[in-house]
């Protein structure tokens, strides 16, 4: 059972540390983002050596019998204990207080570590037991003592987490975080069931009684609940990276659907685009986000337009409002659409040298936009309305002013 379940809580484990080495690059001096780490990189640890084959190895380079036990619980406790430095940070904001408690954890994890190493020494298992260790030894006093400081901070510990987690989650502001901090409670729980056929199996050689039925389970509640732990602190994680994507693909997608506007209008007015747009596919591949750019095209499709008011015939204007209005388009739909034929006229015009004397106002004037997200939004209905001219040509300058600039 164990190299049934290991493999999966190594993979989870494993996975998280990586996807958690960004962020500690990013910011190193975030404590409990290293307490996360470390439990990450403890926990896959303490897996890859309890697998058969790697244990196996794991003694035979250290010539000691079973070295991979109490190295593979070294890590456990080293899991717990950032596990709860996570939970301390979280819980405290003192930062003094929070540097003693965590040192004081440290310690306590130290002691408790070369205590099972004195306790193993004593022990001196000769025969080498992978798949049964715990059932195989658990007659000898040595591993008695051994495994009962073992699951008693196992235990402890767990209570902790499961307890100092459900309090948190009633304070905390963000759902997802919430929702983090209850799955680690529930993992914790489950856990409780490794602890107690531990603990079941230690009475039990005391006291004349078999748990060999109970093996399985043991397994089974913790791998299934450091699963779930390891899966609830990374809930708020996973949250925040899905809402980054989700900005990543809407910026991407309003650039590409700016672009036609946008590249119509850098055509008739070159000197709107101050900086050269990167390919989109290069973006892309390098998953950079495209905000900044999107922002730019914005700004430039804005400058076009009040480089193109010369050009907004009222007539035109006042003909696209029926027209659009018979389509059966109301605001902000009909603002934008009228907005994107008067372009289209105003281009042509524009073409053409056929300014008008009393210009239009653009019709989607009439709609809010106050920030710049609200900005991309009305321009992408715009640009879902825009169709270019036919046959775009050059702009002509004015016959008055060879240079361009209205008379």
């Amino acid at each position: 059972m164990k190299d049934l379940l290991h493999p999966l809580g190594l993979v989870l484990a494993s996975t998280g540390f990586l996807l958690l080495l960004r962020d500690l690059r990013r910011d190193r001096r975030d404590r409990a983002l290293v307490a996360l780490s470390v439990a990450y990189l403890a926990s896959a640890l303490s897996y890859a050596i309890s697998l058969t084959p790697v244990w196996v190895r794991v003694d035979a380079f250290f010539g000691v019998t079973n070295i991979a036990v109490p190295l593979a619980q070294s890590c456990v406790i080293g899991v717990l204990v950032a596990q709860a430095v996570v939970l301390l940070h979280w819980a405290v904001p003192d930062g003094q207080k929070t540097r003693s408690r965590t040192r004081l954890l440290v310690l306590a994890g130290v002691a408790v570590i070369a205590t099972l190493g004195v306790l193993f020494t004593l022990l001196t298992p000769a025969e080498q037991r992978p798949a049964d260790f715990t059932l195989y030894y658990v007659h000898d006093p040595y591993y008695q003592a051994y495994l009962t400081l073992y699951i008693t901070t196992y235990t402890v510990a767990e209570i902790a987490l499961a307890v100092g987690c459900a309090r948190q989650a009633r304070r905390a502001t963000s759902p997802w975080i919430a929702r983090g901090l209850r799955t680690i409670s529930v993992g914790a729980v489950i856990t409780l069931g490794y602890s107690a056929i531990r603990i079941s199996s230690v009475l039990g050689a005391v006291f004349g009684f078999d748990v060999r039925e109970l093996e399985p389970y043991a397994w089974i509640c913790g791998d299934i609940g450091a699963a779930v732990t390891q899966v609830g602190y990374f809930l708020p994680t996973v949250a925040a990276r899905a809402g980054e994507a989700r900005v990543w693909v809407r910026e991407h997608l309003a650039y590409r659907r700016l672009g036609p506007l946008w590249a119509e209008l850098r055509r008739a007015v070159p000197s709107i685009a101050l900086l050269e747009p990167p390919r989109q596919l290069g973006e892309v591949l390098r998953l950079r986000g495209v905000g900044f750019h999107v922002y730019r095209r914005t700004v430039e499709i804005r400058d076009a337009q009040i480089e193109l008011r010369p050009y907004l015939d009222p007539d035109a204007r006042e003909q696209a409002e029926l027209r659009r209005t018979a389509q059966g388009l109301t605001d902000p739909d009909l603002a934008a659409a009228v907005t994107a034929d008067q372009l289209h006229d105003a281009l042509v015009r524009q073409a053409r040298g056929a300014r008008v004397e009393e210009p239009a106002g653009w019709a989607d004037a009439r709609l809010p936009s106050r920030t710049a997200d609200e900005e991309t939004r009305l321009l992408l209905r715009v640009a879902a309305h825009f169709s270019p001219p036919s046959d775009p040509v050059p702009p002509a300058r004015d016959a008055k002013d060879p240079t361009g600039a209205s008379s």
